[in-house]
């Protein structure tokens, strides 16, 4: 155990040498640091909360707090000064007053004089007992009072209400220059994949009245009227009570608990073995284990007893045992090993301020967190773990026992059993009991008797689908994954029945393509895409795809056209997914589609957003907004996983103000539109999210504004940019503004790839940027041809390399370049081949192997056939092949070996 005497300086040297983002933190607020330095942790507390006065952006004074407040805490944890409590409750409080200041300024938006009344957040989960982790996600249920919401007199309440909530997760939940607030995840919400993201208080009653499942009981255990209108809040869950705290004993519910428990093991396999990669959360004898023993008999019987109506693990185990239902040292024992879990999920948390749970694989970054939590290093740590989950998980196997159905074995196997058994299923009476639980209450969509009958009219045609499909076991799994993200299926069970070869379709996507996989248990819609022959199309020019995504109804508002969109971008980007999943086309041109799609949502979405600012803010005279597109983007080559890097430049006058009834000056007016574009592209919508947005390329980084005039650009470009800003050009291209403007970038562009260099102090840049890159970013695995040495980032090296030094081959078509080099002889023969190959490789591996691993085997001949090859030993060879052809170029190109692993 680690030293529990408050120990500011140890602690601090401890986040310093093992936590970058304490690191960083203690960087940028050098104040807090000395008085933390100096043992004032309260005062160094009074100091963060107050970060954010004085700032009238909301979203910005809240990150500011955050970032503060992370630091101060952690370093109180960590001294020793602060306990478990101490630390929860300071996350927990901080994240009401956020979600309160982020309501209010929702709603202020617009009606600007108004009190937030009629609009609540009720927190469930660490948020609602007060026990939020270091870094947590927060998942609140938004409710609003249609007659009491403040809104403009011709706004819908329901309208306004949407408007609210996606303002608030704006505010708390977009990356920025200076953070986040907190993860804002809104899944517990009734019915979550069909319900907007606020909902009236008299629809919630209802649904929790009449339809509501057991999880959800479970979830309202811990919940509490947090944020917003709070006494509103509170009325709600004093009406819904009775649904969660039951008189009478609920048989029906026990079975469902004795389901959920023995689940609960079955569902979280990986991360079960005490050691590196052992889930504190979800492993055996882990967090949730804790909270679910005790979470399990307040259910059962704090419907009789009000004592045991707590929302905190640690007291609802104190209460439970005081009423002798469980032992006082199992609520001792169990009690000491949440807080021990939780210290340690912490110091995991601190490391990068990341939602993870799990012991890092790599034995160095494991001994570093060990360190972090002042232990001499992982081994001990994992000796430590390996004891409180014996502990913790004989405790649990206890609830298991108890509660799980046991029922008595069959004598002979039932019609299903042996159905799936004539199909080839192995092990079929598993198999039976598994497939007949789907109709057993634990799917929404299939609670009803309407949708009961659908399925079974389509459930052999759905068998013998899955036993004809290449990988059964995880086509199961995914059509499991699938079930659970149906909040209703009628329609789906009969569509299938009646189209079985859409049935197929369905069934190898589960089985080879996990990304669409998940896009489809988010939207089943994404189903009707497929039933016209035209999904197998590819999309039409920019102009076309803009033209479609534009297209909508009369009175559509703004926020009616951010959902539209993210309908349509992902309906194409599914049935692209299908295409190379079926291989009806060539990777190359999916690529292509890809981009083609992104660069007309940029294009549709950027007009709109102008639109609705220029409403407040009228226009800058003489001046338009310039969108720069780089990387895969700018060289027409996207993936499904993707980011967009994008620079926003804008002309004109950087001294000249707006002309709008809220008149900015042209710097504050552009970087607040480029804002505006950006979480138009990137912030969820209860249609879902769209895309990840990268600004870093922008002149300065992360440091600099998020949009600069094109002088300030042509100016930093010629005197203060990097060479690798440089190569980052060579793929820019212009994807929003007017003609002038984009014939202005070109010709900066243009003038900057065109300046004289010293082609030693280039060759030196280059490779020195290409080993750092190679240290800092290793391949993510044996697919990686994009980060594997002699792949794609060795190309576009050499490509930009000569680009720069001999001013030619300019076009931002990486596989283009590098035809004509080799046309040149700058590059040998083959290296278009080879870039073509790999790319192909990436763009359906980022589909069937995202995690950049071996795909399954029987996925694995998709993959070769989407390269054009025979079979994945021949992909194999080939890529190694290419590779090493990557590496004879850059033998000679920058005269150096470059050592290729096979």
């Amino acid at each position: 155990m680690p030293n529990s005497a408050s120990d500011a300086p140890g602690a601090l040297a401890r986040a310093r040498a093992h936590a970058p983002f304490l690191s960083m933190a203690l960087d940028r607020r050098p104040d807090i640091e000395a008085m933390l330095a100096a043992g004032e942790i309260e005062q160094a507390l009074l100091l963060a909360r107050s970060a954010g006065d004085g700032i009238d952006d909301t979203a910005v004074a809240l990150r500011r707090q955050r970032l503060a407040l992370a630091l101060v805490v952690a370093v109180g944890d960590l001294a020793g000064a602060f306990p478990l409590s101490r630390v929860v409750t300071e996350l927990s409080d901080f994240a009401d007053r956020s979600l309160d200041d982020a309501i209010a300024a929702a709603i202020r938006r617009r009606t600007p004089d108004a009190q937030p009344t009629g609009f609540t957040a009720i927190a469930l989960g660490k948020h609602g007992a007060q026990e939020l982790n270091y870094s947590s996600d927060i998942d609140p249920i938004l409710l609003y009072d249609p007659e009491r919401l403040p809104r403009r007199e011709r706004d819908d309440p329901a309208e306004a209400a949407q408007r609210i909530a996606r303002a608030l997760m704006e505010i708390m939940s977009q990356v920025t220059a200076e953070g986040y607030v907190f993860r804002v995840d809104l899944r517990l919400r009734p019915a979550s994949e069909v319900s907007p993201l606020a909902l009236p208080f008299e629809g919630a009653i209802t649904h929790y009245e009449s339809s509501a499942l057991a999880w959800e009981r479970a979830a309202y255990i811990r919940a509490r009227a947090a944020s917003g209108d709070i006494e509103a809040g509170q009325a709600f869950l004093d009406t819904i009570r009775p649904f969660v705290w039951r008189r009478s004993l609920d048989f029906g519910a026990i079975a469902e608990i004795g389901r959920l428990t023995t689940r609960i093991r079955d569902h979280y396999s990986a991360g079960q073995a005490i050691g590196p990669g052992y889930d504190l959360k979800r492993g055996r004898g882990g967090i949730r284990e804790v909270e679910f023993f005790a979470q399990t008999h307040q259910l059962i019987h704090g419907g009789r007893n009000p004592a045991l109506r707590l929302r905190g693990t640690r007291a609802s185990l104190d209460a439970l045992a005081e009423a002798g239902i469980i032992g006082a040292e199992d609520a001792r024992v169990m009690g000491e090993s949440y807080d021990r879990l939780r210290t340690l999920e912490h110091r995991l948390q601190m490391v990068a301020d990341q939602q993870t749970h799990s012991l890092p694989a790599d034995p160095q970054a494991l001994d570093s967190v060990a360190k972090l939590d002042g232990l001499a290093g992982g081994a001990e740590l994992v000796a430590e773990l390996s004891e409180i989950s014996e502990t913790v998980g004989r405790r649990f196997d206890t609830l298991i026992e108890t509660y799980a159905p046991t029922g008595a074995v069959a004598v002979e196997a039932p019609p299903l059993a042996a159905e799936l058994s004539s199909l080839g299923f192995d092990n079929a009476d598993a198999l039976a009991d598994r497939v007949e639980g789907w109709e057993g209450g634990q799917y929404r969509c299939l609670r009803s008797a309407e949708a009961r009958e659908a399925f079974s009219h389509m459930r052999p045609q759905l068998l013998r689908a899955l036993a004809e499909a290449p990988d059964p076991d995880r086509a199961l799994l995914r059509w499991e994954q699938l079930l659970a993200g149906l909040p209703s299926a009628i329609n789906v069970f009969r569509l299938l029945d009646a189209r079985p070869g859409l049935l197929a379709v369905v069934m190898r996507i589960l089985a080879h393509a996990p990304t669409l996989a998940d896009d489809l248990a988010r939207r089943s819609d994404l189903l009707d895409t497929l039933i016209d022959r035209s999904a197998f199309d590819l999309p039409g020019s920019v102009a076309e795809i803009a033209a479609e995504l534009s297209r909508g109804e009369a009175g559509d508002d703004y926020q009616r056209l951010l959902d539209a969109v993210r309908v349509r971008v992902g309906e194409m980007r599914f049935a692209l997914g299908v295409q190379l999943v079926e291989g009806q086309r060539d990777p190359l041109e999916v690529a292509a589609a890809l981009s083609r799609v992104a660069e007309a949502s940029i294009d549709v979405l950027g007009r709109a957003a102008i639109e609705e600012f220029t409403q407040n803010h009228g226009v800058v005279p003489g001046s338009a907004l310039a969108i720069l597109g780089l990387g895969r983007l700018g060289g027409a080559a996207l993936t499904h996983a993707s980011d967009l890097d994008l620079v926003f430049l804008f002309s004109g006058d950087h001294a000249v103000e707006s002309d709008g009834r809220r008149p900015l000056g042209a710097t504050l007016y552009y970087n607040r539109l480029a804002q505006r574009v950006i979480a138009a592209l990137t912030v969820p919508t209860a249609a879902g999210a769209l895309y990840e947005v990268d600004t870093r390329l922008r002149p300065s980084g992360a440091q600099g504004p998020i949009s600069v005039s094109l002088e300030s650009f042509e100016r930093y470009q010629c005197q203060d940019a990097w060479t690798w800003e440089h190569m980052a050009l060579c793929r820019a291209r212009a994807m929003f503004g007017t003609n002038t403007d984009r014939a202005e970038l070109s010709r900066i562009i243009g003038r900057v790839l065109d300046r004289p260099r010293d082609p030693v102090i280039l060759r030196n840049d280059v490779l020195e940027m290409r080993g750092t890159m190679a240290g800092h970013k290793p391949p993510k695995g044996p697919l990686d041809v994009k980060l594997a040495r002699g792949g794609l980032v060795d190309i576009e090296f050499m490509v930009h390399f000569l680009q720069l030094r001999d001013h030619g081959a300019r076009t931002p078509d990486l596989g283009e370049a590098v035809q004509i080099l080799e046309n040149l002889g700058n590059l040998p023969p083959g290296i278009r081949a080879a870039h073509d190959l790999m790319v192909r490789l990436l763009v359906v591996v980022r589909l069937v192997a995202p995690d950049g691993m071996y795909p399954p085997a029987a996925s694995r001949g998709i993959v070769a056939r989407s390269c054009r090859l025979e079979s994945w030993d021949a992909l194999l060879g080939a890529v190694l092949e290419a590779r090493r052809q990557v590496a004879v170029a850059w033998k000679q190109v920058f005269d150096i070996e470059l050592e290729i692993e096979g």
